[in-house]
């Protein structure tokens, strides 16, 4: 029998501190108590025995440790939910991917993470200027991303991912290529570049609703965004996603599963699944956790199953792939839809062609034209 891979999303919610832009499931800790984080930790395990029989003949590919900040949990609780997905789906992932901020207690756990089996860093800089880490709200400092990274490679990391924020308050075009100069220098595999987004509900939202929030004006926003992207390929990474770099073989495995619409497992408060397709549900499930820690604790599985009827998920599959370079495969939509994307999509797709940012090509893909690239929030919202 054929097994096919999924991979596993573990959420730990602690963080030292809520930056002002973040609206994901977090709870606030300057430090973790040791019984709440064994708590925590029994949890997700219990949940992983009830949740694993949907995922049956399925091995494990990818673990990512997300959050919050999951490396404040200590390494051998890491160690002992990376043992326990192994053990229920049998087999070594290929990558197992934890989040990292810069901060001493952490840099100081980075050799007994490679010892619970972490073989990647995520780790969050989002800027080298302290001005800007300043506004953004973050704990570190500049001096405490010179100090990780350099550890993290001492340490025995080999696939290092740093984040990096543009488009930040106060944020400049020369403040910014400064950032992307010292990145380079530190020669990550990966780097995850985003444009900062200001999500409703944050304090970020109420202060731009107020005026307070000083950001770039849209033109020296897309200035910023075409000096990232032209810097971070003229030095040699692949821009293989919208926001995402690779040197050559250090893609990010897992997160190549959600644009492709692979199985994944989610576990931990707010985490999201994308389950396999079955008889209930043809085209997929995207069951969704509770997002506060009371309300997963002591219900662990009373998450929102949202089955996928067949036009959300041509939506969905439309909109995953053309955030890669590698786009979307007509015939692949054919195969799973009974139709082309273009007799799916109609109009709207000849009216996105014709503005020059939809790229249908030979027949064979779909993908963003360049122009596509620069304003594709504007072309999603167009497809969804």
């Amino acid at each position: 029998m054929v097994l096919t891979s999924v991979g596993v999303y573990v959420h730990i919610p602690f963080c030292e501190r809520i930056c002002p832009y973040c609206d994901f499931a977090v709870v606030a800790r300057k430090s973790i108590d040791a019984i709440e984080e064994e708590n925590y930790v029994a949890a997700l395990l219990a949940e992983l025995e009830i949740r694993a029989p949907q995922f049956e003949l399925h091995h494990l590919d990818t673990i990512y440790f997300g959050g919050g900040t999951p490396s404040l949990l200590r390494p051998d609780l890491i160690g002992r939910i990376i043992e326990s997905l192994c053990s229920k789906f049998g087999g070594k992932p290929r990558e197992i991917t934890l989040e990292v901020n810069p901060s001493t207690l952490e840099i100081g756990r980075l050799p007994y993470f490679i010892g619970a089996g972490v073989n990647r860093l995520s780790i969050g800089v989002q800027s080298f200027d302290d001005l800007v880490l300043k506004r953004l709200g973050r704990a570190h400092r500049f001096s405490d991303v010179e100090d990780i990274i350099p550890k993290a490679r001492a340490a025995g990391f080999q696939n290092l991912s740093l984040d990096l924020i543009f488009g930040a308050p106060g944020q400049t075009y020369e403040s910014l290529e400064r950032d992307l100069q010292l990145l380079i220098e530190h020669a990550p595999e990966h780097v995850s570049a985003y444009s900062l987004t200001v999500e409703k509900g944050t304090p970020f939202s109420k202060a731009d609703a107020r005026g307070q929030l000083l950001l770039p004006a849209e033109e020296e926003s897309l200035a910023m965004l075409d000096l990232v992207w032209g810097r971070l390929v003229e030095v040699g990474y692949n821009h293989y996603e919208l926001s995402n770099f690779a040197k050559p073989g250090f893609y990010s495995l897992h997160n190549r599963r959600y644009w492709f619409r692979k199985p994944v497992l989610g576990l931990g408060m707010g985490a999201c699944s994308f389950d396999p397709k079955s008889r209930k549900a043809p085209y997929g499930a995207r069951p969704e956790n509770p997002r506060d820690l009371a309300s997963y604790l002591d219900s662990r599985l009373a998450c929102e199953d949202v089955i996928l009827s067949a036009d959300e998920a041509a939506r969905e599959a439309v909109f995953l792939a053309l955030r890669t370079s590698r786009g979307l495969s007509i015939q692949g939509f054919i195969d799973e839809f009974g139709q082309g994307p273009e007799e799916f999509f109609g109009e709207t797709s000849r009216r996105l062609v014709e503005a020059g940012v939809l790229n249908v090509g030979s027949g064979e893909v779909w993908s963003l034209t360049p122009k596509g690239r620069r304003v594709a929030d504007s072309v999603f919202l167009e497809l969804l």
